[in-house]
């Protein structure tokens, strides 16, 4: 339901109907019910229309720097705090075993068995190597080689020793000006993505359904100080 619509539409019906029935009192509940909807629906218009003639029209749309910066102040200065990050490491949350299983399944582990190959190559086995079809002889231990080496990885990166460890690396205070530092780029980054017409629509979006009540309740006292007014020239 449009509420500034039927707001409107029921304002301008009592003004006609006052006009038509000759009633001075209905006339004027009418004229300043619509009067009040009226000017709030502009004022919610002018919020994101840039209105010519109309100085601070299109505020939200004008102002979309200052709207980035403080959504970037916002996420560093509240929530990316040095204290904030430092008590995330330290609490419970930080303290839970981090899953990377997912993380180790998609590495390419092909660089690291192609080292394994070159070393052993290149050590004293090379030309015992080379008597049974050289590195060619080892492609066939690939697969099997990198299955087991995340299943390695796997176990090491959930054991208490590696979090022990990836712990006191991340609250050394270098480590965590690196962090915030590259969480600042992201927030950033993302923030340079949005445009002055995606910020209006996403306001509008979240807003627009609220300040429909301006306009209703625009109606509402206009048409109360009409009334009022009616009265006091009758």
């Amino acid at each position: 339901m449009n509420k500034s619509l039927l707001t409107n539409g029921l304002a301008a019906a009592m003004t006609a109907g006052g006009l038509v029935a000759h009633q001075p009192l209905l006339l004027s509940v009418g004229l300043f019910s619509l009067s009040g909807a009226v000017t709030n629906e502009l004022a919610v218009h002018m919020l994101f229309e840039k209105v010519p003639g109309l100085y601070g029209s299109g505020v939200i749309p004008a102002r979309f720097e200052d709207f980035k910066a403080a959504i970037r102040n916002l996420m560093m200065e509240q929530f990316f705090t040095d204290e904030n990050i430092d008590r995330f490491l330290s609490s419970n949350a930080g303290d839970r075993a981090l899953d990377l299983s997912g993380v180790i399944e998609q590495i390419d582990l092909g660089p690291a068995f192609d080292a394994l190959v070159a070393t052993v190559a290149q050590s004293s086995f090379g030309g015992m190597l080379a008597m049974f079809g050289g590195t060619e002889a080892l492609m066939p231990m690939k697969e099997p080689f990198e299955e087991k080496m995340k299943a390695s990885l796997v176990t090491i990166s959930g054991s208490e020793e590696f979090h022990g460890l990836l712990k006191a690396e991340l609250e050394r205070p270098d480590m965590l000006k690196d962090l915030k530092a590259q969480v600042e780029q992201i927030v950033q980054s993302r923030l340079d993505e949005l445009t002055p017409e995606l910020v209006k629509t996403l306001v509008q979006q979240m807003i627009r359904e609220h300040l429909g009540w301006l306009v209703v309740w625009g109606g509402v006292f206009g048409g109360l100080i009409g009334l009022v007014a009616g009265l006091l020239q009758a």
